[in-house]
């Protein structure tokens, strides 16, 4: 349950002629402060801030500490109030209930992403990631830096919002930031969650984002030809880290292992399947499914190469790991830019597609959610299979 945390403090810098300096109280609620003036003065040298009273005892002093248990004592109250009425609320609406003013119905954005993002916390390690939470961080600054950079702001209210909002924003991360356009179009993907989500909580009527198109990118799937995976497979490398590295990475171009997957695989997950064959049986972080891949011959002699390590394979970060690749892809002659995740796009494209593996297969063999994510980044390596099929054809018909 979300709490508030309410602290009283003096500020020394706004003292008066006689050296009272006022007491301010600040609450704190979903990670937002809201301090205000409480209107009371005190000498500084009379202040505990670890008890949080006036001392010593005495007529003033206690009369002081009557009042700030009064003020905490009512701000709880309204916390309470505003709990019992199960809406979402924030700092600001504790502070108004407080003073017995209006609570007003009009969210700003920064709210909503506050609000969305205090819940996905809550649900890290059960059905979103520390990384997901950081990207809607992430989104938030770019949103608030629009909103200054546009309407000279910190905020902006919900109800304001127009479709020109969003339109305005995209040329912001355009022109501004300078963003490529797979960034562009995951910022937009996020703001827009956040605005339904204000939608479906009735603090905006309509939504912003109904007209809008948010254009998605076009991406090349870049990936190893059977040439330059078997360069890497017949190059004997001098050091024994980039032998390991090249290992790992036919291993990956050969299960389409992910690099979380591939650095957490130990031998259990290794299984005689059905079919009497080596099984690998992993559980996919990203789309929080066990998945199954049987293990090709090549991928398997690697295995067997690195029996008796504590894991699978030998032990190396991602950025090492794909810096070791840059070497590698330089002594072999390649010049594609050698990451881990070429590999999972070789498996997919090289090993399966070009091999006539049926795209259902290549979906499931790839732990995609939804079948439609691999045709839309695979649907170019079909058309070519397809091109190659219908010249053999053509020949043939000659």
């Amino acid at each position: 349950m979300n709490t508030i945390k309410i602290l009283f403090v003096i500020d020394k810098a706004k003292s008066n002629k006689l050296g009272f300096a006022p007491l301010r109280c600040r609450i704190t609620y979903l990670g937002e402060r809201k301090p205000f003036a409480t209107g009371l003065f005190i000498n500084p040298n009379n202040w505990n801030a670890q008890k949080q009273k006036a001392i010593p005892p005495n007529t003033d002093n206690t009369q002081i500490n009557t009042q700030l248990s009064l003020i905490k004592q009512e701000i709880n109250q309204a916390f309470l109030f505003l709990q019992v009425q199960d809406k979402n609320f924030n700092v600001e609406d504790i502070y108004r209930q407080y003073k017995g003013e209006t609570i007003k119905e009009e969210k700003s954005i920064m709210e909503i992403f506050n609000l969305h993002i205090a819940k996905q916390e809550k649900l890290i390690g059960i059905s979103t990631s520390k990384v997901s939470v950081a990207k809607f961080y992430q989104t938030k600054n770019h949103v608030k830096n629009f909103i200054k950079w546009k309407y000279n702001k910190q905020d902006f209210l919900l109800v304001e919002m127009k479709m020109s909002f969003i339109t305005e924003f995209e040329f912001y991360l355009k022109a501004e930031m300078k963003f490529e356009q797979n960034t562009i179009h995951k910022t937009l993907q996020r703001f827009k969650q956040i605005v339904k989500i204000a939608v479906g909580l009735d603090f905006l009527d309509k939504d912003p984002f109904l007209l809008f198109k948010n254009k998605r990118p076009k991406k090349q799937v870049v990936f190893l030809t059977t040439e330059e995976l078997q360069a890497i497979e017949e190059h004997k490398f001098a050091t024994i880290r980039l032998q390991q590295v090249a290992d790992m990475f036919i291993f990956c171009c050969y299960t389409g292992l992910a690099y979380k997957e591939m650095a957490g695989l130990v031998r259990k997950d290794i299984f005689t399947g059905f079919d009497g064959k080596k099984w690998i049986s992993v559980f996919r972080e990203k789309t929080k499914k066990i998945y199954e891949i049987p293990i090709l011959h090549k991928a398997e002699e690697i295995l067997k190469k690195y029996q008796n390590e504590e894991k699978a394979l030998p032990k190396i970060s991602n950025q090492r790991f794909n810096a070791y690749l840059k070497e590698i892809a330089e002594i072999t002659g390649i010049e594609k830019n050698l990451t881990h995740h070429l590999a999972r796009k070789t498996f997919a494209s090289t090993i399966l597609l070009y091999n006539d593996v049926p795209m259902e297969i290549v979906s499931e063999l790839l732990g995609h959610s939804e079948m439609q994510t691999t045709q839309n980044h695979y649907a170019k390596v079909v058309r070519k299979k397809v091109s190659e099929q219908m010249e053999k054809v053509n020949s043939k018909l000659k």
